[in-house]
């Protein structure tokens, strides 16, 4: 992974936003404030993908069983990983996804998520998304039906104000071809949905949203009722067969955590015993247990961070929606597990949890980083779900069923929190950078 990114502009145009935003990626200090979309992104396609390897698959992977093997390949690249892209589809199963209708046949074939029969359904993601740039290579067979919903409601039943649908159709009987907003806006031209592989790109900043066609496009739209801020993404069965192969999501509009220079905005709990400092643009936490958190809670969100053990099997972890620290009780949160290790050469057998694990709740399905080099978590929690990624691919998907209580180590705190850093014990060496988060609407 690289350790710094290229500085780059955004100039473009979305509804009536005429904003040029000079943004640069991967400086600490710089927020993620993407008021215009982005040029059309260089995701790569499945055929292009690198593949770490054979690993197996875990019983809760919806298509396979946990002694099946499979050669896992992480669906976004490395550099794609750093600017904050995350694999919705895997490539090889559907974990996070969950069906609005269990009649609609959708399965894993040949690399993509496809159905044919059934009822109109949608496949939907379990947890929500507000603002965001979103590809999705689809193919659909000559007269079929189908489309990508996006901030959704899991049954929606008005087009117009329950989510967008972004639709994918040769014929529609009020003209909302390929491309359109169904309800909403058409392209200038129709747009066939059938044939070979094609690539749709959707950014939705606000009320704004832009639709690309094979990286041209062809729509831009301003809601100026503001139906739909956060929802989850949907792909939908409608008629004849439809196969999404790559679905990949970058969250968008994220407030920098952490300026680069200081701890501004972050304050030392008491008691703590680990050495906080700040060493060219990023943390650098060392020696004894502590934390140190933010002085902003946060409820329902959306958090990106980069981290780096500086020496096998160390341990650390990101912690949300926690509880003021106090010298007595330092981390009353829920806890993002780091640690590399894994036994048996099998990454599928997490030690300690394993990366990305919500500690002492659900271990990670697979460890993904290795020590001593940068990795990216992606956390999403909202209400009682929380899914993870790490470096794009998910390992965690998980609903918190305990009773309510305002500590999360007793039970669900859906509540805002501190986020907060931790040093475990006196081997800890770790590097923080990049820390940006993106606040979801509450319905």
């Amino acid at each position: 992974m690289r350790s710094r990114f290229h500085d780059f502009v955004l100039c473009s145009r979305l509804g009536l936003l005429g904003v040029c935003l000079s943004l640069t990626m991967g400086c600490p200090q710089a927020d993620r404030e993407q008021l215009t979309p982005p040029p059309p992104a260089q995701v790569p396609t499945a055929e292009e993908t690198p593949h770490r390897g054979e690993a197996k698959v875990l019983a809760d992977d919806s298509d396979a069983t946990a002694s099946a093997t499979v050669d896992i390949a992480i669906p976004v690249t490395e550099e794609e990983q750093a600017q904050g892209w995350i694999a919705l589809y895997d490539g090889h199963s559907l974990f996070g996804w969950t069906s609005n209708e269990p009649e609609v046949n959708w399965e894993v074939a040949d690399g993509a998520i496809t159905a044919d029969s059934g009822p109109i359904g949608l496949l939907l993601t379990t947890v929500p998304f507000a603002d965001f740039e979103l590809v999705c290579e689809y193919r659909m067979e000559a007269g079929g039906n189908s489309g990508i919903f996006v901030r959704t409601l899991t049954k929606p039943e008005d087009v117009t104000k329950d989510c967008y649908e972004v639709n994918i159709a040769d014929d529609h009987p009020d003209g909302f071809l390929t491309g359109s907003i169904v309800g909403h806006a058409k392209p200038e031209k129709g747009i066939l949905g059938s044939g070979d592989w094609a690539t749709l790109r959707i950014v939705a900043i606000g009320n704004a949203i832009a639709v690309h066609h094979n990286d041209q496009e062809v729509l831009n739209y301003t809601d100026e009722n503001s139906v739909r801020l956060a929802g989850q993404i949907g792909l939908q069965k409608n008629k004849g067969k439809i196969e999404f192969r790559k679905v990949a999501l970058k969250p968008l509009r994220m407030q920098s955590l952490f300026n680069g220079t200081d701890l501004s905005g972050w304050r030392e709990v008491p008691g703590s015993q680990s050495e906080f400092t700040v060493e060219e643009g990023v943390i650098r936490v060392k020696s004894g247990q502590g934390f140190w958190e933010t002085d902003e809670k946060f409820q329902d969100f959306v958090f990106q961070g980069q981290a780096k053990t500086h020496a096998p099997d160390l341990n650390s972890g990101f912690f949300f929606r926690a509880m003021p620290g106090t010298e007595e009780a330092p981390s009353n949160g829920y806890e993002v597990q780091i640690h590399n290790g894994f036994k048996n050469g099998d990454r599928s057998q997490p030690v300690n949890a394993g990366t990305g694990a919500i500690f002492r709740r659900v271990e990670a399905r697979r460890v993904i980083p290795d020590d001593k080099k940068w990795f990216t978590t992606t956390l999403v929690a909202a209400g009682d779900h929380i899914a993870v990624w790490v470096d794009g691919y998910q390992v965690v998907d998980w609903v918190d069923d305990r009773k309510a209580d305002e500590n999360p180590r007793k039970g669900l705190r859906t509540e805002g929190g501190h986020i907060s850093l931790q040093g475990h014990d006196p081997t800890t060496d770790l590097s923080f950078r990049n820390l940006f988060i993106a606040k979801l609407p509450l319905d």
